[in-house]
């Protein structure tokens, strides 16, 4: 295969991840240099013309749209990047799946399992290469955890513990749908913190410490009513505000999960911890370059918890950045994903979550809900190893 071969990219929605995607695209190739595929910006698209233009000019895509459908049909796009509000993924992928186009999807996959469904047929039927920008598996603490699971260090698994806590909906007077307040909207965003937040933790727990088997949830809204910004009446919100749940693992552990945008004094913080017979690992977004790590194995005098600095060479993803050392941010977890899609495409490989693991994680945020909506334990019908 030659060189500098070029993957044309049409991105949709030019909000916050329309910028982390772009950043990724835009770097990629200065910090992986061997890969043989390049991301070319070609088309950026949004309703607003003004919005889409600016921005197309501001990242250097070389054309804007203001309708997703012709980017689809046009023959000069490779790969549909899809970072618009939940409720467009999935005649968005659909579409760019029967037009032949690779598809990359913003997190969740979808707002039901019955569309997450479709959107996966559409792309085994299409055979088009596919994956969910679940990033933080990207971030490379998190990827030398997930080393640290898999060498067996930690031993039997027997708790993960996880928890995304915000509190930027605290104001009954905060309206809810339209640009910018679409995740409080449940016909747009499909759930609240369980499908924005907990996904991601679910996500991470069942790539490091697979299939959750079954859930007991309970979800909170604390504000009933808001005005919506598109009818400019006051109507029922139909989100989760909080979520808590607690699970069983295929692999016999106990998980414990929590979500919440009201958890005041917090804007983004992420954290999961794992406890083995032998050693114990957790991580935290706010120290994003940190890896915690317990064994029990150490001689009791300098037995402890220590801090693992995840910037040498020889760690994840490590070696394509700065001297040892030298930490990353949390853009950096795009520019990877980025790297590993195009690596896909050039080895013909499934670049992972695809479609198919993003739906494991949806198939969980849907038992979470049905649990809490019906005070009972749920299956998730997840089982297999996770990718």
């Amino acid at each position: 295969m030659s060189q500098n071969k070029t993957l044309r990219i049409g991105l949709i929605g030019c909000g916050f991840m329309g910028r982390t995607h772009s950043n990724g695209y835009k770097r990629v190739g200065d910090f992986f240099p061997a890969l043989e595929y390049r991301p070319v910006l070609k088309v950026v698209c949004s309703r607003s013309e003004k919005s889409v233009r600016d921005f197309a000019q501001q990242w250097g895509y070389e054309s804007f749209e203001t309708d997703w459908q012709k980017v689809v049909a046009r023959d000069d796009i490779d790969a549909v990047d899809i970072c618009t509000p939940n409720d467009s993924h999935e005649p968005i992928a659909i579409a760019a799946a029967k037009a032949g186009k690779m598809v990359l999807c913003e997190k969740p996959l979808s707002r039901t399992l019955a569309e997450g469904n479709r959107m996966v047929e559409a792309v085994k039927k299409a055979g088009v290469a596919n994956t969910v920008w679940y990033n933080y598996r990207r971030l490379p603490a998190v990827t030398l955890a997930k080393q640290i699971v898999d060498s067996g260090k930690l031993g039997k698994i027997f708790h993960y513990r996880a928890n995304f806590l915000q509190d930027w909906t605290i104001n009954a007077n905060l309206p809810q749908g339209g640009t910018g307040l679409w995740r409080i909207d449940v016909d747009s965003a499909g759930s609240g913190v369980t499908g924005d937040l907990l996904a991601h933790c679910i996500d991470t727990a069942m790539w490091l410490n697979g299939a959750i088997i079954d859930v007991s949830a309970m979800t909170e809204t604390f504000i009933k009513q808001r005005l919506h910004q598109l009818t400019g009446k006051v109507q029922p919100v139909g989100i989760d505000d909080a979520c808590i749940f607690h699970c069983h693992f295929e692999n016999g552990s106990l998980g414990l999960f929590e979500s919440t945008r009201y958890a005041r004094g917090h804007k983004a913080l992420y954290t999961f911890e794992i406890n083995g017979e032998h050693a114990s690992i957790r991580w935290d977004l706010h120290d994003l370059n940190r890896l915690e790590y317990f064994d029990h194995r150490d001689e009791s005098i300098v037995r402890g918890w220590r801090s693992i600095h995840v910037t040498d060479g020889d760690q994840p993803y490590m070696d394509k950045w700065w001297v040892p050392g030298l930490g990353i941010g949390y853009e950096h977890s795009f520019i990877h994903q980025a790297a590993d899609f195009l690596k896909s495409v050039e080895k013909g490989e499934a670049c992972h979550p695809t479609f198919e693991d993003a739906l494991q994680t949806q198939k969980v945020c849907e038992a979470v809900l049905a649990s809490a909506s019906t005070k009972s334990w749920k299956n998730t019908g997840v089982s297999g190893s996770q990718h």
